[in-house]
């Protein structure tokens, strides 16, 4: 007899990257996906605004208004007086 498992037992690509996902949310669990893997589970799911939405999001908004701050320094000193 053999050890090895049959081919009707072993685990389907989304039945493996379910598991990975789960033992992936135990802290200081490190939990390696191949490529495939990891696009099966939805690493590189694009779901960024495009620039035509983004555009469209300033529609409204004051465009003459000046940045905040440009340094970290100007950045910390506005935080402060924005109380």
């Amino acid at each position: 007899m053999t050890d090895q498992p049959k081919a009707q037992d072993a685990p389907t690509l989304d039945e493996l990257v379910a598991r990975k996902l789960a033992d992936a949310e135990i802290p200081g669990a490190v939990v390696e996906f191949d490529p495939e893997e990891a696009e099966r589970a939805g690493a590189f799911v694009e779901d960024a605004m495009s620039e035509a939405d983004a555009r469209e999001a300033e529609e409204g908004l004051d465009g003459d208004a000046a940045p905040i701050a440009t340094e970290r320094g100007e950045l910390i000193a506005a935080a402060r007086n924005a109380n």
